[in-house]
């Protein structure tokens, strides 16, 4: 069946909804006018939806209406307005036909392009609503980025996206990522971004909202999301405003040792730079969509357990769909104009100097790193032992394969100062290296050197203990507990029950 084919328009979303009887309640807008009740009105029989709209324009009177809150554009706006216009329309309406109504309240405080094209056009929306009449409500929460240039544009987007995020909440609760993928309808991804978003209420008790956050990745609504160290769904433009960066990308099936020197390392060296010394800094631990795919299909679980066990050793996640780093680095210039550092093994470094990433770029590699290295940017780069580093290049050329079990004893170790760069690239290197864009971590812990992540899953699996002193302790105790990775209990254990 052809899905297409089966798109509303936004008018016949705000028709159905109209003439869906037991449907209705409050619209209170502010920023951008009243762009979604505009919707139902034209739509036609409003009469039969809308029991109130309002638009508290003046911050005085939204102030005197809803109380103060530190931004008028922010999350806790949007939630006084969604309480105080839920609470009156229960009080005026529920002994008349609240036993045959299904209320609900959608808010939204929005900042559309003034007329300088200055500031940022953002908003927050929600909706509270009830799914049967005199119930306990639910409540979906959303922040948007609007991406057209011109105001009214914003606008007319800004009223599409609320009918879709009304009717969703209406008619595919039940199906959540059908709900969430039809955010973009009748938009496309080029007008509105959706970055962060949020269940919450009596209906939505067993949703996972990380992982509703993670199809909007998937679904193209938004390029990264990010996840707190209490597995909580953050705002990306929350953490990261006007922060100093240091990012380590990794696949963390599961987080390991070396995983953790790493970033500890790096932490040490990039707070000490003249650019970072003073100024508020976010740790990152990015998972790119790629990661997270097995045979184009995402596995939930797994994904889960990987953000888990990262937030138990105190870590904020972000998972973007930035396979390349300069891609990376500009979605946090959004954000910050202070230092980025990037967290990386010897293995991304060769990466990084593959030419076949940049075969889309009219300017090649040598515009992937224009855009990688601009504006304080710096790669921190953590040692490889010899054998490995040897074993990673036969493997790269089609000439080596894996090795069951990894006993590394050389002293020996690969840098970023004594790796080998294709010779037509050599020199663009040695810039790098001489100017400090790329740096060699120091004070690493050797015995880390030897833990490579595949290891310790086929460890697992294999119930082999070894694996248990290749990751954190937490993370040990995690694995266990709620039984990731394929980890059951060791044979003389599980026997011993």
């Amino acid at each position: 069946m052809n899905e297409q084919k089966e798109l509303l328009t936004t008018s016949q979303k705000a028709l159905t909804i109209n003439l869906d009887v037991p449907k209705y309640g409050t619209f209170a807008e502010i920023g951008a006018g009243q762009e979604v009740a505009r919707e139902f009105f034209q739509a036609g029989g409003a009469s039969g939806t809308i029991a109130k709209s309002i638009s508290a324009y003046d911050m005085v009177f939204s102030d005197a209406i809803y109380g103060k809150a530190p931004r008028y554009v922010s999350r806790e706006r949007l939630k006084l307005m969604l309480d105080h216009e839920y609470q009156l329309l229960i009080e005026r309406l529920s002994a008349t036909r609240g036993e045959r109504t299904n209320f609900f309240v959608f808010a939204d405080t929005v900042a559309t392009s003034n007329f300088k094209g200055t500031n940022e056009a953002h908003g927050w929306l929600g909706i509270r609503f009830q799914t049967k009449p005199m119930g306990e409500p639910s409540e979906i929460v959303l922040h948007v980025r609007m991406w057209d240039k011109e105001a009214v544009l914003q606008q007319q987007a800004l009223g599409i996206v609320g009918v879709n995020l009304i009717y969703g909440a209406l008619y595919y609760r039940n199906d959540l990522k059908k709900l969430i993928e039809s955010l973009r309808d009748n938009l496309g991804t080029d007008r509105i971004e959706v970055d962060m978003l949020r269940f919450s209420g009596p209906i939505f008790e067993n949703v996972d909202n990380r992982l509703m956050s993670l199809y909007l990745v998937q679904f193209a609504l938004t390029n990264a999301v990010m996840f707190g160290q209490q597995g909580e769904v953050l705002q990306p433009s929350e953490v990261l405003h006007k922060k100093a960066i240091l990012v380590e990308r990794g696949s963390f099936r599961p987080v390991t040792h070396v995983n953790v020197d790493m970033i500890n390392c790096a932490t040490a060296q990039f707070v000490q730079e003249p650019l970072v010394k003073g100024k508020d800094v976010v740790v990152l631990m990015e998972i790119t969509m790629n990661n997270l795919l097995t045979d184009g299909t995402l596995d939930a679980q797994d994904f889960l357990s990987r953000v888990d066990l990262l937030a138990d050793i105190g870590f904020t996640v972000l998972i973007s769909n930035y396979p390349e780093y300069f891609r990376l680095t500009s979605y946090f210039r959004r954000y910050t104009k202070e230092m980025i550092g990037v967290a990386m093994g010897i293995n991304n470094l060769l990466e990084i100097f593959n030419e076949k990433y940049y075969e889309n770029l009219e300017g090649g590699i040598l515009e992937s790193f224009g855009r990688l290295f601009r504006n304080a940017v710096k790669l921190y780069i953590y040692p490889m032992r010899k054998e490995a580093y040897e074993m990673f290049i036969a493997q790269a050329s089609g000439s080596g394969t894996p090795s069951a079990d990894h006993a590394f004893t050389s002293n020996v170790l690969i840098t970023a100062k004594n790796v080998k760069i294709v010779d037509h690239l050599s020199n663009l290197y040695a810039h790098l290296l001489e100017n400090h864009y790329i740096d060699c971590l120091v004070g690493v812990d050797p015995t880390t050197l030897n833990v490579f992540s595949r290891d310790v899953l086929r460890r697992i699996k294999d119930k082999d203990p070894a694996w248990e002193t290749m990751v954190p302790v937490p993370v040990v105790e995690a694995i266990k507990r709620r039984g990731l990775f394929g980890y059951s209990d060791h044979p003389i254990l599980a026997a011993a029950k």
